[in-house]
C-alpha cells in the first residue's frame, strides 16, 4: 500500500467518527479587494450566529488576518509543520472569540510539502473539524498555483470582488481557469459572489448579473449571488484602528451587510458539491491532485 492510499484510508477512518465543519474558502481575481477584511468579518457574524468559528490564512507570507484583528501570533503552520507544535498552540485568539491559524512565511503551498509532511498536516488539522462549526480559509489573491489548490479542493468558494472593472477582469480570469480544471467542471461546483465596495444594492446586483452573463456565455456556467457590502467610511475607518466594523460599528451599513451575507451562507445548503465537507475532506483533494 503506498502513502497516498494510507493517507486516503486515514482520512476515510476519521470521517466516520469525526464531525465535519462547514468550510469556505475565499478568494478573489486580484489584490485590494477588500477579501481579507470580508473574511474577518464574515468569521464575526458567523460567531455571532452561534457558530464557533476559525479563519485558517493561507495567505502564505503574508499577515493580513493578523494585521485586521491587530493580533500577533505566537505560533503559525510552519511551527506545526516543521517543529511540531501542536494544532492548538497555533491558533490564535481573535476578538469575539474568533480563532485564526496564520500560515506564517516558509511555506509556498500545501503542494509543495513532502508526502510525509502531508500526512503530518492531515493528522493535525483534522483536528479542527471538532474544533469549529465553520473554517473559513483566506486564500491569496490571483490564480497562483497556492491560490488554485485551495479553491480547487474547497467544498464551498467565495469569490469577492468590487465595481472595479479590472477587479471584474481578473475574477473572470480565475473562473476560467477554473473551469479548464476538468474535476472542478464534473463536481458541478458553484462559485458563490460577493460584491464588496458597491454605491447600493443595485449596482451591486447589476456587477453580479454583469459577470454571471460572462460566464453564463463563455463557460458555459452558472454562479450565485450572496450580497453586497455596501462603500462605507465606518468601514474604513474600522481597518485603520484594526478592528473588523462588525465589531467596532455594529449599526453601520457594511456590518449589516455582512450579518444578511452570513446569515445567508448559514440558511443555505451546506456544501454544493455532495461529499465535500469538512477541513479532512478537503486536505483528501490534496491527495487526489498530486496523483
Amino acid at each position: 500500500m503506498d502513502q497516498a492510499e494510507q493517507l486516503r484510508n486515514m482520512i476515510k477512518q476519521r470521517q466516520q467518527t469525526a464531525p465535519q465543519a462547514q468550510v469556505f474558502t475565499v478568494t478573489s481575481g486580484k489584490g485590494g479587494v477588500g477579501k481579507s477584511n470580508t473574511v474577518v468579518n464574515l468569521a464575526v457574524q458567523m460567531q455571532r450566529l452561534g457558530k464557533k468559528v476559525l479563519i485558517f490564512d493561507a495567505d502564505f507570507g503574508l499577515a493580513n488576518v493578523e494585521i485586521m484583528f491587530g493580533a500577533i501570533p505566537k505560533y503559525n503552520l510552519s511551527d506545526l509543520i516543521y517543529r511540531g507544535k501542536p494544532i492548538q498552540e497555533i491558533i490564535t485568539p481573535g476578538p469575539f472569540g474568533v480563532g485564526f491559524i496564520s500560515g506564517g512565511s516558509g511555506i509556498a503551498g500545501v503542494n509543495n510539502l513532502s508526502r510525509e509532511q502531508l500526512k503530518f498536516l492531515v493528522q493535525n488539522l483534522s483536528e479542527l473539524d471538532a474544533l469549529a462549526d465553520v473554517i473559513i480559509i483566506d486564500t491569496g489573491a490571483g490564480i497562483s498555483d497556492s491560490v488554485l489548490e485551495f479553491v480547487l479542493a474547497s467544498p464551498e468558494v467565495l469569490l469577492v470582488v468590487t465595481p472595479d472593472p479590472s477587479s471584474l477582469t481578473d475574477a473572470y480570469s480565475l473562473l476560467k481557469t477554473l473551469d479548464r480544471n476538468l474535476e472542478f467542471r464534473e463536481t458541478h461546483s458553484k462559485v458563490k459572489v460577493i460584491v464588496n465596495r458597491a454605491m447600493s444594492g443595485t449596482e451591486g446586483r447589476g456587477i453580479f448579473e454583469k459577470l454571471n452573463t460572462v460566464v453564463k456565455k463563455f463557460l458555459d456556467g452558472e454562479l450565485e449571488y450572496v450580497g453586497v457590502v455596501p462603500q462605507d467610511i465606518s468601514l474604513e475607518k474600522a481597518v485603520r484602528q484594526q478592528k473588523p466594523v462588525s465589531i467596532l460599528y455594529p449599526e453601520a451599513k457594511s456590518a449589516k451587510a455582512f450579518g444578511a451575507i452570513a446569515r445567508r451562507l448559514m440558511g443555505g445548503e451546506p456544501s454544493s458539491v455532495p461529499g465535500r465537507k469538512g477541513i479532512l475532506q478537503m486536505l483528501s483533494r490534496f491527495i487526489y491532485q498530486r496523483d
